[in-house]
């Protein structure tokens, strides 16, 4: 049976997890392995995206991270989910990728903060970057837009304008401390207006699309299907 029709079974009956279908590849039925894949491609993309930067090295890490998988295959612990100990492979392939010099980085938790800042200073914007850039500034003036007006002006000539805290007081007749409050409510206010607007976002992004699931998913089957996984 082709792997179509036998995905299509599954359509009327009970549909396997990962872990029944890693022991079906392991039985022989090596085509499924395809299923594993484009299961898992979104989450292993986001793992390794986490730590590379350079969009062809990540589908390179992927591609290795599913060779690694397939040749393993016989050690997977099914006392993990499947998912999971894929995604440590593939952060563990992707770690190993930040030392070639081709791949560039997101700087990690324990680089040195200097060296991080001028990784972000010295990296050239691209124009996806300015695109970005307008459109984060459109975003910033709706948030600001909902502030109600004494936060926003506070904000606005703070922040926007650059006035110092004793200019604004006076352009507004209030006292500092009174800039200070209403600057600190407004900054705490837009964060959260942020927060709430991007939240059911955050799924919709560093999503990997269907033209380039296909691509790692032929790269790796066309040596998949050359042998067997270790039995």
């Amino acid at each position: 049976m082709s792997l179509a029709a036998t995905v299509a079974t599954w359509s009327r009956t009970r549909v396997p997890d990962d872990e029944e279908i890693v022991r079906r590849v392991l039985a022989g039925e090596v085509a499924l392995f395809e299923v594993l894949m484009r299961r898992n491609n979104q989450r292993l993309y986001r793992a390794v995206r986490s730590v590379i930067q350079s969009e062809s090295d990540v589908e390179e890490v992927m591609q290795q991270t599913y060779i690694a998988a397939f040749s393993a295959l016989s050690g997977f612990a099914h006392s993990a989910k499947f998912s999971t100990w894929l995604v440590r492979i593939g952060l563990n392939a992707a770690l190993s990728a930040r030392r070639r010099p081709s791949a560039v980085v997101m700087p990690s938790p324990s680089d040195d903060e200097e060296d991080a800042l001028e990784l972000i200073r010295g990296r050239q914007p691209t124009p996806e970057d300015h695109a970005s850039a307008r459109e984060l500034g459109n975003l910033l003036e709706s948030v600001l837009d909902g502030l109600p007006q004494h936060y926003r002006t506070v904000l606005m000539l703070r922040e926007v304008e650059g006035l110092t805290t004793a200019e604004t007081a006076e352009a507004l007749a209030v006292s500092e401390d009174v800039v200070k409050t209403r600057l600190r409510r407004a900054k705490v206010m837009a964060r959260d207006t942020l927060y709430e607007w991007t939240q059911d976002g955050a799924g919709e992004s560093f999503l990997f699309h269907a033209p380039r699931c296909d691509r790692v998913v032929a790269a790796v089957l066309a040596q998949v299907f050359s042998a067997p996984p270790a039995g």
